[in-house]
């Protein structure tokens, strides 16, 4: 090798690592900024709360919702979902259930707990729909529907549901899901507070480990698998300071599926939810984003860390590596679609901060990491990358990893305490250590194979996942 080579090969190297430990240095400081914002926004929120009362605000002027379940293949869990929105602190709401083609017993399970009766009614034809092929209504329950139709995914389900709706507001719940009982009550009032408001979600938390019983979660948990505690502290995580730090921006580009309240009328104005993509929660946001900025209206698009939502989580890596492969792609095909909001006058702090910090960190992200993990530990191997250079780069990537996982449960710990016991939060603390070594790589694997199968454009399909039943009894 000539000294020429030499010298470039060292260049080369050198402005590698620079690039990789940069990048994570403006990663990490991207969500400590966003940390920032959130606990500012999270002292606001649990002032107000503390002046309103511990207790859920009822002010008699509630608008009417129509809740929408979305089932395939949940007979696991199904009568004990429905049950908990049954017994939600509301006054006037209709529960919508939405049978896509279920294989399993799920339509059986429904009829048989709720004493389900045909009753054909005509729908609306706002939004299109595969065939449904019954509709029936509850004889205990007088504000339970339930839709059968021929299969079409989450998203064709839901447009069924929102054609059915009689209300003008609109909640998606997932069907392995539980709400708390004041969860409704609190997520409507961003609509009450602000004319202008066209979404509102609130927090998802994991159930596994938590005591439930007829459709009531009566004590949060700790479950006994470390996988699904590592759910815990990542969701801590996405939801306290993730979303929380986006909402005051009017820049929230995710509603989670599993809990998110919406104006029935503007949704139909954008086209109801896309079946052509597996993350049609996320892709009906940033398309109310665009839809609002483009033609100049006023809106809000709101997060809210109170009105809390519980659902299991998977125990077993196949579940969860598919799980994250799902939510990767369609990240990527919301973002991709809608690449415009960004580069729109118009695009306001949802196309001009939230999409240019979501594609650079969390759709493109999980290959810039990979590829820095790679890199670093080949390049230390073959003296390429020197002790100190690998030393820096892991205290930026797993260091302040760890620092934004435990700040995520001290926000839990500043504000809602849902973990009461003090033995639960050590281990949460102590699981917010661990998960930087090996689950967060093993993460950034599966979004990656979810990167691939973005890219190749592979079927879409509902992404079911296996149910233990142990709290769905």
């Amino acid at each position: 090798m000539s000294l020429l080579e030499g010298v470039l090969a060292i260049d080369w190297a050198w402005w590698a690592q620079v690039g990789f430990i940069g990048y994570f240095l403006l990663l990490n400081g991207g969500y400590l900024l966003l940390n920032l914002l959130s606990m500012v926004s999270l002292r606001r929120y649990m002032r107000l709360r503390a002046e309103l009362g511990a207790e859920a605000p009822y002010l008699g002027i509630e608008p009417s919702v129509s809740l929408l379940v979305p089932a395939y293949n949940e007979a696991a869990t199904i009568r004990t979902s429905v049950l908990s929105l049954l017994q939600l602190q509301y006054p006037d709401y209709e529960v919508v259930v939405i049978n896509d083609g279920s294989k399993d017993e799920t339509l059986e399970v429904l009829r048989e707990a709720f004493d389900l009766e045909a009753h054909p009614e005509p729908l609306r034809l706002g939004v299109p729909h595969q065939e449904v092929l019954g509709l029936y209504r509850s004889r205990r329950h007088a504000n339970l529907r339930v839709i059968d139709k021929r299969n079409g995914g989450k998203a064709d389900a839901l447009n069924a549901g929102i054609n059915a709706a009689r209300h003008g507001l609109f909640c998606a719940v997932d069907a392995d899901s539980i709400l708390q009982r004041d969860s409704l009550l609190r997520v409507v009032q961003p609509f009450l507070e602000d004319e202008r408001t066209v979404a509102a979600g609130g927090t998802v938390r994991i159930a596994n480990g938590s005591r439930v019983q007829g459709g009531f979660l009566l004590e949060a948990g700790i479950p006994k698998s470390l996988l699904a505690r590592f759910q815990i502290v990542e969701y801590l995580r996405a939801f306290l300071f993730g979303r929380l730090g986006w909402s005051p921006m009017n820049a929230v580009l995710i509603i989670s599926g599993a809990f998110g309240l919406f104006d029935r009328e503007r949704v139909i104005a954008v086209g109801g939810y896309s079946t052509a993509t597996v993350g049609e929660d996320m892709e009906l946001v940033v398309r109310l984003h665009r839809y609002h900025r483009e033609k100049r209206l006023p809106y809000r698009i709101r997060y809210l860390p109170d009105p809390i939502c519980w659902t299991e989580a998977p125990e077993d890596l196949a579940t969860l590596g598919k799980q994250r492969s799902r939510w990767q792609r369609g990240l990527a095909e919301s973002l991709s679609r809608h690449a415009r909001l960004a580069a729109s006058p118009r695009g306001g702090a949802a196309g001009h901060l939230a999409w240019p910090f979501m594609t650079l960190f969390e759709w493109l992200g999980p290959l810039v990491e990979l590829a820095g993990y790679l890199f670093m530990i080949w390049g230390f191997a073959f003296g390429v990358v020197s002790p100190a250079a690998l030393t820096a780069f892991l205290l930026v990537a797993i260091g302040m990893g760890i620092l934004l996982s435990v700040n995520g449960l001290l926000l839990e710990t500043l504000s809602f305490r849902v973990y009461r016991r003090r033995r639960d939060m050590l281990r949460l603390f102590l699981v917010a250590i661990l998960e930087n070594f090996g689950y967060r790589q093993l993460n950034t694997l599966w979004r990656c194979r979810g990167m691939w199968q973005w890219f190749a454009r592979r079927k879409h399909q509902w992404g079911a996942m296996k149910r233990s039943g142990q709290w769905g009894q």
